[in-house]
């Protein structure tokens, strides 16, 4: 089975790095569903570990291939496409955590639709692109900080846990990865009624980033009739606020 391009498929060929992904769940007790199983080294782990799990690909070649070398693994293989695969309908509306070497041209899309489903994806552990794992965990006022770190980052706590490099794969990718986990935050930064407007906020500010927030959110400022000079932070730029700081200012747009 031949890795597909269209798919961002880079097969993971090194078992202890497997195992470490595998062993990087803190939660014993959640099912879980992988993303992308490819050749079987993760989803493998898995099954060795009886614990409960569903893997998705997209690919029928992946699930064909994974029948027939893993004939076991048949009742937990989901052929759908993980972004528009209905997330209650897995485990029957319980909380599960993610796992994968997931599909570079759709990690961050991967990583929203697990954000918009935190409150039955309390953990995830997963293989990334080396610069979006950077952001995903980067701090504020760091150069590759960003949307992505606080949508993230107003939802779970992120942690950096290793480097791998490119041979590790079948095809060798030409850019490093890393795996990283999340763990849902015990006291949550927003309620989630409040998600929609502080992607809004965030979204308007990250697109202009370069202008100071009073000009980055004119228009919605505009728009619930507050004066941009009495927003909170006006004078500085959206990549030098914390999270904790966009909530502020969403506080203060929508009360």
């Amino acid at each position: 089975m031949r890795a597909k391009k269209h798919f961002g498929q880079h097969f993971l060929t090194q078992p202890s790095i497997a195992r470490e992904i595998v062993g990087s769940l803190s939660s014993d007790h959640l099912p879980v569903l992988e993303i992308g199983p490819g050749k079987g080294v993760l989803t493998s782990l898995l099954l060795e570990s009886s614990r409960e799990f569903r893997a998705v690909d997209i690919d029928t070649e992946v699930i064909a291939y994974l029948r027939k070398a893993h004939p076991s693994l048949s009742s937990h293989l989901i052929e759908d496409d993980f972004l528009t695969l209905d997330i209650n309908s897995v485990f029957g509306m319980r909380p599960f955590a993610l796992l994968g070497n997931f599909p570079y041209n759709i990690s961050s899309q991967i990583l929203f639709k697990t954000v918009e489903n935190h409150t039955v994806i309390p953990e995830m552990v997963g293989m990334f692109q080396k610069e979006v794992a950077l952001r995903v965990c980067a701090d504020a006022g760091c150069k590759v900080y960003g949307l992505l770190s606080v949508w993230v980052q107003a939802h779970y706590s992120v942690e950096y846990l290793i480097d791998v490099p490119p041979e590790m794969f079948r095809p060798v990718p030409k850019i490093d990865s890393a795996v990283i986990r999340l763990r849902v935050l015990d006291t949550p930064a927003l309620d989630a009624s409040e998600s929609g407007t502080f992607l809004k906020i965030i979204k308007a500010a990250f697109n202009q980033r370069r202008k100071k927030l009073s000009n980055a959110l004119k228009n919605i400022c505009t728009e619930v009739g507050v004066t941009p000079s009495e927003i909170p932070y006006a004078d500085l730029r959206a990549e030098a606020l914390t999270v904790a700081q966009f909530c502020e200012i969403l506080k203060i747009l929508f009360p």
